[in-house]
């Protein structure tokens, strides 16, 4: 068990690493917004929900790709920035931002030998608009599965083959649905979708719900956020995120932190 004043200082590395992320998008004109439990935390805690332990965040696959570009000549020395690329034990497709002050183990991690970067960190996924069908979500569907059981092991995929040829090739199919985010080109009452690259959640918005994006404070900050929250909340998760889970419910996925200097 992880104590209290433990993750909270684990909390606010991440929190830094938010910030200066956010400080990067706002110079280079990117998008994104807090999602899933961080969002979920703006809405209920306004902060973080006191027994989380990362941070996710979207963002349109087109400024995905430009922060990638620019993401190792303008992140700090505190954080790195974990792909496949950059680390080559990683074995994820989307990006994580990697913190240096702190270590995190994983449940699913314990008692294996990890070589990958495991600082605390950011989740950063990128984001797909598809035309709204039956079709294509019954192919976004079966494709996010499909590429659950080709991914590496981890929490949300504990019986993951790792193969990464099979996964590129199903995430160019949903790339290749991407309607491209330009104002002239997504169309009235099109989704937004997770890309491949993070196949946990199979959950689609109404893209009039995401943009234009709006703003809540989240630790004293401000953060883009979809300008419907509950819209976005409702669809991902199945149970009523207004309220508080029961005590049994209130899930860590650390194992443990351990802090490597001073934050």
């Amino acid at each position: 068990m992880i104590e209290p004043e433990i993750l909270r200082k684990a909390q606010l590395i991440m929190l830094e690493m938010l910030i200066e992320f956010d400080a990067i998008c706002k110079k280079y004109q990117l998008h994104y917004w807090l999602d899933s439990g961080t969002l979920l935390g703006a809405v209920r805690h306004q902060g973080f929900i006191p027994w989380d332990d990362d941070i996710d965040l979207a963002m349109p696959v087109e400024d995905y790709c430009k922060f990638l570009e620019i993401a190792q000549s303008e992140l700090s020395n505190e954080i790195f920035l974990q792909t496949s690329k950059t680390d080559k034990d990683f074995k994820f497709d989307y990006i994580k931002l990697r913190s240096n002050k702190a270590r995190i183990v994983e449940f699913h991690e314990k008692d294996r030998q990890i070589k990958y970067h495991q600082g605390v960190f950011v989740d950063i996924f990128p984001m797909l608009v598809i035309e709204s069908t039956e079709a294509n979500k019954k192919l976004y569907d079966s494709t996010l599965k499909e590429i659950r059981d080709a991914s590496s092991t981890s929490l949300h995929t504990p019986n993951g083959k790792d193969d990464p040829v099979k996964r590129a090739a199903l995430i160019d199919v949903l790339k290749q649905k991407h309607q491209g985010w330009g104002p002239n080109k997504i169309k009235a009452k099109s989704k937004v979708i997770y890309s491949g690259e993070m196949p946990d959640v199979a959950a689609w918005f109404d893209v009039e719900k995401v943009f234009p994006l709006s703003v809540m404070e989240f630790e004293g900050h401000t953060f883009p956020i979809p300008n419907s929250p509950s819209h976005c909340l409702d669809a991902i998760y199945s149970f009523d995120y207004r309220q508080l889970p029961p005590e049994n419910k209130r899930i860590i996925h650390a194992h443990s932190i351990d802090f490597l200097s001073s934050p």
